[in-house]
């Protein structure tokens, strides 16, 4: 397969495609899903093979022995990161989602302030208010179109009653590669009003010609006695349907809590996530990574030439991710007019802003992870519905 290779996957169960209509009115038929962050592209043919060979087999037991799923995810994060981790460090949730749960479940309680730098990924939040806590809204500056962190003015917000700040490392949706000196001072002003730091990096490979990214266990070493790092293959290998992501902790005393909350909620994995991931924390998925974001560049070069054609919008440089930030509020409209336009003109499900926090309303999230030729699509309906802007 190539990345041109178009795949449908209407009638599949595919949320991004089959739930589209009762969300935002725009019908699979004739309509584009940009919005949920998961690929149009099969994973690697060594996860195609991992699955194959359990089919064959045709027994769906518990699964045991994770030496080999272990001894991945170690050479992966060494050999892609320079990262070592220990296998005794390493849980299995079901993705991150779930993973940023068990975080707050375990380290925080009710009533407690959880920190997030907004605007960022909307499943935070939305987990946050579920389990009874305080989201607290940190702005990120947008500083000729690029987030910054400020972390003058978001210490005269701390009061004291916060117990965690989320980061998510690249940034969704900004698609900030953070660099080593601001992953040093998120750890410092945790360090400095007493959070527990949990590091979401689901994010890590996608990275653009030029990028590196700097896990938060090697920036802030020093930090390691209330960090939480969370990563996982599914964003990476467009695997999200197997639910499978880690937690990894290297400090003793909050890797004996997360333990006992685990075991406590009778977790364990699922057998088709382990295999899958066993296969893509490999040379050849290593190699398919590299060739995804050839692809993926190409994809962000061409969205943003012909989003710059359209006078009011403006895309954020992407870094990192398939998710293109783009600020409509150059256009003067107001959010409804827009998204209107998108949706009922356009026929294109994409996120609003206004779900990832204070500083997205003006903005909508586009997954460009596609084939070109939906995505050259995409381009075209986007410059017809505002064709009276041109």
């Amino acid at each position: 397969m190539t990345f041109d290779t178009p795949v449908n996957r209407i009638g599949s169960h595919s949320v991004k495609w089959d739930m589209m209509e009762a969300l935002y009115g725009v019908s699979c038929q004739d309509g584009l899903a940009m919005w949920v962050a998961d690929m149009e592209f099969r994973p690697p043919e060594c996860v195609q093979r991992a699955l194959q060979a359990m089919l064959d087999h045709g027994v769906y037991g518990y699964f045991g022995d994770d030496r080999d799923y272990l001894a991945s995810i170690r050479w992966w994060m060494q050999s892609r990161h320079g990262w070592q981790v220990e296998a005794d460090q390493i849980f299995t949730t079901h993705g991150l989602v779930h993973g940023t749960a068990m975080c707050i479940d375990t380290f925080t309680r009710p009533g407690d302030g959880i920190v997030l730098m907004t605007p960022v990924y909307h499943a935070f939040a939305r987990t946050i208010k579920a389990a009874g806590r305080t989201v607290v809204e940190c702005r990120l500056a947008n500083e000729n179109n690029r987030y910054e962190m400020d972390f003058a003015a978001w210490d005269a917000q701390m009061t004291g009653t916060e117990k965690m700040l989320i980061l998510c490392s690249p940034h969704n949706p900004g698609g900030r590669v953070w660099t080593e000196e601001e992953l040093r001072a998120t750890a410092d002003f945790c360090i400095r009003h007493d959070l527990i730091l949990v590091s979401d990096e689901i994010h890590h490979d996608l990275l653009y010609p030029g990028q590196r990214h700097v896990v938060m266990a090697n920036a802030a070493p020093d930090s390691a006695d209330r960090l939480v790092m969370m990563t996982s293959t599914t964003k990476t290998f467009n695997i999200a349907g197997a639910h499978s992501g880690n937690v990894i902790i290297a400090d003793p005393d909050l890797r004996k809590r997360f333990g006992e909350r685990m075991m406590a909620m009778g977790i364990s994995p699922n057998s088709f996530g382990i295999h899958m991931a066993t296969a893509a924390y490999s040379p050849e998925g290593s190699i398919w990574v590299e060739a995804l974001m050839r692809y993926l560049d190409g994809n962000r070069r061409l969205f943003d030439t012909g989003l710059a054609e359209i006078p009011g919008l403006r895309s954020m440089p992407l870094e990192a991710t398939y998710l293109s930030w783009v600020d409509f509020s150059g256009t003067g409209m107001a959010p409804a007019e827009i998204n209107a336009r998108i949706e009922q003109q356009a026929k294109i499900a994409a996120n609003h802003g206004a779900s990832f926090g204070a500083g997205g309303d003006s903005f909508l999230r586009f997954n460009i992870a596609c084939p070109r030729v939906q995505l050259c699509d995409a381009i075209s309906r986007l410059q017809t519905a505002f064709a009276d802007l041109q």
